[in-house]
């Protein structure tokens, strides 16, 4: 059920964005009572009563009775114009209500038994897709809250607003079976932390293998190390030498025979 409250107010005299403006002026928040087949009241109130009212969760749920000019009106807040940079109220306006008035408000939600839940005992993850919910129903059958209770949800599983039982005369405004919260799984990875004796064990491997292979490398310029490209010298040197040999014999010309002696030997 509602609350039930008196809000204390001022009238005004003049409509309009200048007379609005010297409200302002003169410290005070600028609203108007509407409805209920009456003409509009003009009305401020004062800004640290109305900031006060707002910070309740069920602000639009409550009942305000106003008294102007010894006359009662019974209210509730419809809307509440805030300054762009500031975010205080610069204008407010309610509606004036009877039994049979039928309001749409929203209905704040209210999560229980979260330790109750095995998917959220092993880390999942309360995704709450709305926190209010608007309903459509007669000012004093108005819960202050809907309650949802999240025993025996495991990871993946949600909650929907036909689970949800409301007070008699109270129908949700949208129509489908939409989703108020779910549980899902854990995003973050767990890392399995290295243990000290481990991580002693890892290190000295390391420092074993960096030694054992400074080990089995000589130093240069030690004894029976071979040069860098020595035995590449010396091959280069002794192909060089043999082409030049080869060529030298395959450009000399070749040795002529030695003629016979035309004629034999002459006899005295």
């Amino acid at each position: 059920m509602p609350k039930t409250s008196t809000l204390q107010v001022q009238g005004r005299d003049r409509a309009g964005k200048g007379a609005a403006r010297a409200t302002r002026r003169g410290g005070l928040v600028p609203g108007v009572i509407y409805g209920g087949n009456q003409d509009a009241t003009l009305i401020a109130l004062e800004p640290r009563v109305l900031v006060s009212l707002m910070h309740d969760p069920a602000f639009k749920i409550n009942i305000f009775e106003v008294e102007i000019g010894g006359k009662k009106h019974r209210t509730m807040a419809m809307d509440v114009q805030l300054h762009p940079v500031s975010d205080q109220p610069i204008h407010a306006d309610f509606r004036r209500i009877e039994k049979d008035t039928l309001v749409r408000v929203p209905i704040p939600v209210r999560f229980h038994n979260e330790a109750a839940s095995p998917g959220i005992k092993v880390g999942g993850v309360l995704n709450i897709v709305r926190h209010e919910v608007e309903v459509r129903g007669r000012p004093d059958d108005l819960p202050d809250h809907i309650d949802v209770d999240l025993t025996g949800l495991e990871i993946g599983d949600s909650v929907h607003i036909n689970a949800v039982t409301l007070p008699k005369g109270i129908k949700v405004t949208i129509a489908r079976n939409f989703t108020i919260c779910s549980v899902a799984p854990p995003t973050i990875m767990t890392v399995e932390e290295e243990t000290p004796a481990a991580a002693a064990t890892t290190a000295e491997g390391a420092v074993a293998a960096e030694g054992d292979a400074a080990a089995g490398a000589p130093a240069a310029g030690a004894p029976g190390a071979a040069a860098p490209g020595a035995g590449a010298k010396g091959a280069a040197a002794t192909g060089a030498k043999g082409a030049a040999g080869a060529k030298g014999a395959a450009g000399a010309p070749k040795a002529a025979a030695a003629p016979p002696k035309a004629g034999g030997d002459k006899k005295k």
